[in-house]
């Protein structure tokens, strides 16, 4: 990529602060919560294939949402580790294109994946007796492989536009990873088509998924509201208040970052925003879907038992 005169081959990371106790700081507590990521993702991905109880069309959407998280809590912890302890805090031209195309790749194949689970809820409330045969394998892992497709696809158009931007600023970028709001501002000018290939990639990765999420919520409302019985109806409230909440936390930082114009972006807002959505969701998404779960807590008691028998 040229810049005036100069091939720029590398970006500087700017990471968080400069004072090398608080980096050092950073460093403990980032490794800290990578740590609980791995370990919580993997426990959860290993109850659900080693329990028959668990063998159900939700529990294959929420394994699947755990292995997206591991990859994508692996795209940016490691480097950012790198960057709190080392002063070496560059990444190369070919480096910050990759990170960035994974980013948008799971970011948004987690969006579609949350709106398939939406639709999972729904047919589990309104459909209890039929929801086995509703939610069948096939279109269970037909679901899962469009989030995949769909979201990589949309990475794709989305990388290809941002690195054909010429670059005129400097090559710092004031984030901890390559997103794509701080390297807009280091083009030098953003075009308006390019404006409209975000829109519309906002669209289809988020707005679209949102829309069907919402939808899907309105029928549960509607079904729920047609209970008589108050203790049913918390019940089957409690099915999809997980997801509730993860939807709102995910969609929520997500929105925050994209759907604003680039002239608008604020890089230390953005910045703590995204280390929500890119690190500590991840975490705490294992927790959002076992704490409150019956079979999951029944499930990680008997694998504590095989282990203690086993030692």
């Amino acid at each position: 990529m040229e810049r005036g005169n100069l091939t720029v081959t590398k970006f500087i990371l700017l990471g968080f602060m400069t004072d090398p106790v608080m980096q050092l700081v950073l460093f403990v507590v980032f490794l800290g919560v990578y740590s609980v990521t791995l370990l919580g993702n993997n426990i959860l991905i290993t109850l659900i294939c080693n329990n028959a109880r668990l063998h159900t069309p939700m529990y294959f959407f929420i394994g699947n949402l755990s292995f997206l998280d591991l990859w994508y809590s692996s795209v940016y912890t490691p480097k950012i580790l790198v960057i709190c302890i080392s002063e070496d805090k560059s990444i190369s031209f070919a480096g910050c294109v990759a990170q960035s195309f994974f980013s948008a790749g799971l970011g948004s194949s987690e969006c579609y994946l949350l709106a398939a689970m939406a639709y999972d809820r729904y047919v589990a409330i309104a459909n209890p007796l039929l929801y086995a045969q509703a939610m069948h394998r096939r279109l269970c892992v037909c679901l899962v492989v469009f989030s995949y497709t769909g979201g990589f696809l949309s990475a794709i158009i989305l990388t290809s536009n941002t690195f054909t931007l010429d670059f005129c600023s400097d090559n710092f970028i004031d984030d901890f990873f390559c997103d794509i709001p701080p390297l807009v501002k280091l083009a030098c000018d953003v075009r308006d088509s390019y404006q409209c290939v975000l829109y519309f990639l906002l669209a289809i990765s988020v707005i679209a998924p949102t829309l069907l999420i919402l939808a899907s919520y309105l029928f549960i409302i509607a079904v729920i509201l047609r209970i008589h019985s108050t203790q049913d109806r918390l019940k089957a409230f409690s099915t999809c208040s997980s997801h509730l909440v993860s939807v709102t936390l995910y969609y929520g930082s997500i929105l925050y970052i994209y759907s604003r114009p680039s002239s608008s972006y604020s890089l230390v807002g953005d910045k703590m925003v995204s280390i929500f959505y890119t690190v500590l969701f991840s975490m705490l998404n294992p927790m959002i879907y076992s704490l409150r779960n019956k079979d999951v807590k029944e499930a990680l008691k008997k694998l504590f038992r095989l282990a203690q028998s086993g030692a």
